[in-house]
This record gives structure tokens, C-alpha cells and sequence, in this order.
């Protein structure tokens, strides 16, 4: 691949310029400010005058972003035709969004654009809602929540949907994983992050099956580039605590550019001991992590080529699934390691950009449980399943223009995967899957109508030992955005499906951490979903807002429902578990998302959340297991710049309500409303040479006792309690 990185060498050639100064509203020039060509992963920073350049730059289109700590990101678009000028003034304001979307489109667009609802986590929020779980680090966002197993692992719930029905990427690329595991969450850490990005409802068209409630996008800062300049070198590290579980986090950056070439290594490590919720400690909930990658690219006139190593593993502690049994210490344990390398470029041909990706992911879950009891009486502890999944990914994209109106991207994607079952407890059958797709997005611009239509096929193929299974699905999608001056209205259908997963189709066995008997459906068909969206946008200088509202109709939708037999799994001790069965039948969905912030004074914002959805099984009439209840969040945050001991300050607090589901499945476990408050303040300020920002939050200041209608834990232990985390980051 290395070889693959020195032939971009061969495009390079001399090219245009592009130039200017960052500044902020009084003319003052903002230093350290990241301005990043998005089309062709270049990046160039700001002098202490504010001013960039870029050298060596094809003539085109493209879009430019400018990020500077303590200020909105902005966006711009620019043609470079020669020696290019373009200046930007970035603002202090605390309503802003993210001004980019890539994953609506897999092409830069700016997010008030997108007929399809997105949400964008990055800057400060990612900073300070990072965790080891993603989940978690976006269940504050409307319309997301989180399925928990204690605070180490999570599983996004978007618009009600999880597992299996939401697709996790990194960098555009699929993250392939157990999903069907509650105690298996998305295999990275936001830590890593520039942004991730969520679209809320089905994107299949883009990414195929697996999107049929949404994406979640975590796309990787740009490496730095030395523009044709001197040699540059960075880093930068962080530590934090957290007192309700003692979690201690450290993390290390340094990355550098020279020539043409970037490259940047990243680790971060975590460790945490039991859970304690207001009725004392949670024993065996603890976790350890370790995570990074290492990245290094080469940036030409007309190429782009980067190769990247991530890898994210750990120790994860989990109860046993009818409670820890009394005096009982220890309990089963995952063992999770992921790896994967990415090979990623970008090529301007003519008047097309090409972009290319290929992965491959390796992603080892074993759970270690009780296994039977010692002649002596002692447990005896064993190696319960042991999962390998290897998966390997491409995808060619070919981005094109007709004009200055129309835009889209045509592309081809594959996919080869191999699940080997090994250990005392066979899960799921050895299988291989091998699946392609074509597909094609195009966006027209027509005045203040802005239309975007896609269409796509999949084929899948399924074999195992004696059997095999071939799919073939069409996705499709229609959105419109219509702009008003400052609000627009949109509106979207989408077409999205869902292969059954091997467990969905062949499980006959054991699954321990639910405590049941779990037997597939070897007939289950794929699900199909159709989607329509409509919602209304509201973005000025000093008010954001956001209404939405969906309809999700899911065809042949499957679950799992309880039967009247019980299986023994074991006579020492006797042990029974009751069999389940997976089925089909057609479900609907309806729901919707309000954001609003308003920018009260210079000083003071005010902001507001809530969602909602109702699912409903249309053979049974029954809900569907595990809809999120409804939730409302009002905050508000003090914020100033330019005071005596810090660059910028802020204080905010936030209480969360979560209202009592009544719409209960017979699966479902009912937990009653509950009201949390948090609080936050953190500063920015010069810290051993370099910008130092110290950021503090307390969680649950009550120490409320509630469970919360997502958790795992909810039969038989409270949510945690009071929890205190303060992180100190430095960097350049």
C-alpha cells in the first residue's frame, strides 16, 4: 500500500493558488484557525496574522471549511481559477450547527440543505460528551438514544430503531460487528473524532442494508499538511476522571507534516472499577479500553491518498443477567478486540473526482462466564463463545458536476465476510457472506428549491455448510428542500432494507445475557421500510430551530417473542431457560424531534429538546419491545470570552425529563418517569505553552434513584448516581 501512496507522487503537478485572511468581527486576525479544502483532504493554518495559503491547487470547484477554537464553523464555496482570494470572518456566537454534511449525500453539502434530518456532534459538544461507548456519547442528541449495558456499553437507538436496523461508519466505511448482541456496542471511540455526524431515518440508498433507522457517521480529523512550507510537528494530550466508578482516561496525539506527505498517531487508554448507583455499588460492572490509530497520507495537486490503522479493545465487565446472586463477587466478562485498516484516496480526473475506500476489519467478541461448579463448590469459570468476524469492504465513488446546478455521485460497493463460531457455546453457525451494489445520487438546485433523488440495488449471497441464501433489494430515495428567507421546509421518502442476521436465522442456543433459549426462523426475509419525512428549519444569528415529524412503515419486521417451552442448559446446577422464537410481521412507526436554542443576550443561551415515538406490531397490535419514551431537556449556558484569567469561560445546566412508557410489550419491563439535573463549566486558557482547555461536569447532581427504560439493568439495579468528571486537554 505504501507503494500505492508514492505513485500519487506521479500526478502531482503545478497548480493554482488559493489564499486570504481569518478574522473576526472587529477586523482582528484568529491564529491557529483550520481551513481545509474538503474535496481534497487539503489543510493549511492560520499565522498570527490570520492568513493562509494553499500552493498547488487544480483548477475547480470546491468547498471550503474554517474552524477556529471559540468560534461557529463556517463553510464557503470557491471557484480557484488562478491566484484565488478568499477571506472569512468567523463569529463568537453559541447558536450554530455544524455547516457540513457528508454523509447525507457521501459529498460535502451544506447541512441546511439535506431533505433528509440530520444532526452533527463536534467542536466543544464531542469534547465534552466523549466516552468509551459512542452510544452514549450521542444519546443527547434529539431522536437518539441509548440502549445500555451499564455505562461501558451502548447501542444507538435511532427513531426506535437499533442493533441490527442502524448502521455505524467510520470515515464512510462500514463497521461490521455482533450486532444482534445488546452486550456488543459500535467498535470505536468517539475521542477519535473531528465530528460524527447521524442521520435520523433510512439511508440505504447510500450504504445499503443495515440503514433502515439511520447512520451514524465518525469521520477522522484531515491529516495535517505542511502546504509546501517548513516541517511541522504537533501534539497534544488529555486526562480526565470521573468519581462515580474512579474511570481515568488518558489519551496522546502527536502528529506532523512535511513535503506532501501527513501522518499522525493516536492512543487512548481507559480504566474503571464498579458502577455505584444511589443504593451502593454494582459489583463486576467495571471496564478496561485501549484504543488509537495510526494514520499517514500523502496531499498532491490532484491526488489523495491515505492509509489508516485503528484499532479499539477492551475488557468489559457485565452482571449476570438475573441479577448479581448474594455474597457473589466476579461474574462474565467480554473480550473485545477490533482492528482495521483503511485505505482511502481521492482523484480529480478530468472534470470527476474519484473516491476510493477499502477496509478490512477483524472484530474478536469472547465472553468469559461461569461454566459449572468445582468438586469443591467454587465456580468455575470458562470461555462461554468465542466470535471472529472478518470483513472486507470497498466502495468507488465518481463525483460529478453538470454545471453550476446539478450535482451527484454514481458508485459500486462489495462486501466479503467470513463468521467463524468457536468456543463451548456455538451462537451462530460458521458463514460466509459476499453482497454488491451500484447505485447513483443526484441533487438538483432550482432557485430556492433544492430536489435530491437516489436510487440503488443490492445483491447478497449466504452460505454455510449445508445451505445457502440469495437477496436481491432496491433502495430508493425523493427529498425536497424548499428555502424562505431564513427557514426552509422539507420533506423525504426513502426506501431502506435489512438482511436477517445469522443469529435472526440459525441461532439454537443459549443466549446468557438475556437468560433465554434463543431458535432462529432459517426462513425470515429481509426487511423493507418505507419512510416519510417532513420538517421545518428555522437558522438567524440568534435563534436555531428544528421541527420534525416521520412515519416509518416496516415490512416482514422481526422479533423475537417468548413460547411455553423451557430448554435445561445445565444440572450442576439445574438450570432451565425458556425458548424464544424469531418471527415476521409488518410494523409501523410514528414520531418526531423539536430543537430549539435562542441566543437570550451576548452572554446567554437557551436551548430545548424532545422527541418521541410509538411503535406498533400491525399483526399483533401489540408495541414494539423497547420504544424509547418520551423525553424533554431545557438548558442554559453563561458564556464569556476576553475575562481576566481565561481566553473563554462557560456554566450551564441542563434538566433532563423522561416521561413513564405506558405502551408496553410483553417483553417489556415498565420503569417509571424520572427527572435529572446536570450541570457543566469549563474554561480556555494558555496552559504550558499551547491553548488549554479544562472542562467540568456533574451528572445526575441529585443523585436521583431511576431506571431508565433502555437499560439492560432495570430488573435489578438503579442507574448511576451522582458522577463527577473534569478533563484537561492541551494541544496546539
Amino acid at each position: 500500500m505504501l507503494g500505492a501512496l508514492v505513485l500519487v507522487g506521479a500526478l502531482l503537478g503545478s497548480g493554482d493558488t488559493l489564499s486570504g485572511r481569518v478574522a473576526d468581527p472587529d477586523g482582528d486576525p484568529v491564529a491557529g484557525a483550520t481551513v481545509t479544502v474538503v474535496e481534497l483532504h487539503r489543510v493549511a493554518l492560520t499565522r498570527a496574522d490570520g492568513a493562509y495559503r494553499f500552493a498547488d491547487l487544480p483548477p475547480g470547484h470546491y468547498t471550503i471549511t474554517v474552524r477556529g477554537l471559540g468560534f461557529a464553523p463556517v463553510a464557503r464555496d470557491v471557484t480557484i481559477r488562478g491566484a484565488t482570494t478568499l477571506s472569512v470572518t468567523l463569529t463568537r456566537t453559541a447558536i450554530w450547527v455544524e455547516p457540513l454534511t457528508i454523509t447525507a449525500t457521501r459529498a460535502p453539502l451544506a447541512a441546511g440543505l439535506s431533505p433528509l434530518p440530520t444532526e452533527a456532534l463536534s467542536e466543544d459538544r464531542l469534547r465534552r460528551e466523549q466516552s468509551v461507548s459512542l452510544a452514549h456519547a450521542l444519546a443527547n442528541l434529539p431522536g437518539v438514544n441509548a440502549l445500555s449495558t451499564g455505562q461501558q456499553i451502548g447501542k444507538p437507538v435511532i427513531r426506535g430503531l437499533t442493533g441490527p436496523r442502524v448502521l455505524v461508519l467510520e470515515d464512510g466505511s462500514r463497521l461490521e460487528d455482533y450486532s444482534w448482541s445488546d452486550e456488543d456496542g459500535p467498535s470505536v471511540d468517539a475521542r477519535l473524532a473531528q465530528r460524527v455526524e447521524v442521520i435520523r431515518g433510512p439511508a440505504s440508498v447510500l450504504y445499503g442494508s443495515d440503514a433502515l433507522g439511520g447512520v451514524v457517521n465518525v469521520i477522522p480529523e484531515d491529516l495535517p499538511d505542511a502546504n509546501g512550507g517548513p516541517r511541522a510537528l504537533r501534539s497534544g494530550f488529555e486526562i480526565s476522571g470521573a468519581s462515580n466508578n474512579a474511570e481515568l482516561e488518558g489519551a496522546a496525539r502527536l502528529e506532523g507534516a512535511s513535503g506532501g506527505w501527513g501522518w499522525r498517531l493516536f492512543g487512548i487508554g481507559r480504566f474503571a472499577s464498579s458502577l455505584h448507583t444511589p443504593a451502593g455499588e454494582l459489583d463486576n460492572t467495571g471496564f478496561n479500553a485501549l484504543s488509537g490509530e495510526a494514520a499517514v497520507g500523502r496531499r498532491g495537486a490532484r491526488a489523495s491518498t491515505t492509509l489508516r490503522y485503528t484499532r479499539y479493545g477492551g475488557e468489559f465487565k457485565l452482571l449476570e443477567a438475573e441479577g448479581p446472586a448474594t455474597g457473589e463477587t466476579g461474574g462474565p466478562e467480554r473480550k473485545l478486540s477490533d482492528d482495521r485498516v483503511q485505505f482511502a484516496g481521492d482523484y480529480l480526473v478530468g472534470g470527476v473526482r474519484l473516491e476510493t475506500k477499502a477496509q478490512w476489519q477483524r472484530h474478536s467478541l469472547i465472553e468469559v462466564s461461569d461454566t459449572g461448579v468445582s468438586p469443591g463448590g467454587q465456580p468455575l469459570e470458562g470461555t462461554a463463545f468465542d466470535l471472529l468476524l472478518t470483513t472486507f469492504t470497498i466502495d468507488a465513488l465518481a463525483h460529478h458536476t453538470a454545471g453550476a446546478r446539478v450535482a451527484g455521485t454514481l458508485g459500486v460497493s462489495g462486501v466479503a465476510q467470513s463468521n467463524d463460531t468457536r468456543g463451548r457455546v456455538p451462537l451462530v453457525p460458521d458463514a460466509r457472506v459476499r453482497s454488491g451494489a451500484v447505485f447513483g445520487f443526484e441533487q438538483a438546485s432550482l432557485g430556492r428549491v433544492r430536489v435530491l433523488a437516489g436510487a440503488r440495488v443490492d445483491v447478497r449471497h449466504l452460505s454455510l455448510a449445508a445451505q445457502t441464501r440469495d437477496y436481491t433489494a432496491f433502495a430508493g430515495n425523493v427529498g425536497i428542500v424548499y428555502g424562505i428567507g431564513a427557514a426552509a421546509l422539507t420533506a423525504n421518502v426513502g426506501r431502506a432494507w435489512r438482511a436477517p442476521t445469522l443469529f435472526e436465522l440459525f441461532s439454537n442456543g443459549p443466549h446468557l445475557g438475556e437468560a433465554r433459549y434463543e431458535i432462529g426462523d432459517a426462513g425470515l426475509e429481509p426487511e423493507a421500510g418505507t419512510n416519510l419525512d417532513v420538517g421545518v428549519r428555522w437558522q438567524s444569528g440568534r435563534v436555531r430551530a428544528e421541527l420534525a415529524a416521520y412515519r416509518n412503515a416496516v415490512d416482514r419486521y422481526i422479533f423475537i417473542t417468548p413460547t411455553d417451552s423451557f430448554v435445561t442448559v445445565s444440572t450442576s446446577p439445574p438450570d432451565s431457560l425458556r425458548v424464544y422464537r424469531y418471527q415476521q410481521a409488518d410494523a409501523r412507526l410514528l414520531g418526531g424531534e423539536a430543537e430549539l436554542e435562542v441566543a437570550v443576550a451576548a452572554a446567554l443561551s437557551v436551548r430545548a429538546r424532545a422527541d418521541a415515538v410509538r411503535g406498533t406490531n400491525q399483526a399483533t397490535r401489540q408495541p414494539l419491545p423497547l420504544m424509547p419514551p418520551a423525553r424533554l431537556a431545557l438548558g442554559a449556558e453563561l458564556h464569556r470570552t476576553g475575562v481576566g484569567w481565561a481566553h473563554r469561560a462557560y456554566a450551564g445546566a441542563e434538566v433532563e425529563v423522561a416521561t413513564r412508557q405506558t405502551r408496553l410489550n410483553p417483553l417489556d419491563i415498565p420503569t417509571g418517569g424520572y427527572t435529572l439535573l446536570n450541570l457543566s463549566a469549563g474554561l480556555t486558557r494558555p496552559m504550558l505553552g499551547r491553548i488549554g482547555r479544562v472542562d467540568l461536569a456533574v451528572q445526575n447532581v441529585a443523585n436521583v434513584s431511576y431506571r431508565s427504560f433502555l437499560s439492560r439493568y432495570k430488573e435489578f439495579a438503579l442507574d448511576p448516581g451522582r458522577n463527577v468528571v473534569l478533563r484537561v486537554s492541551v494541544g496546539e
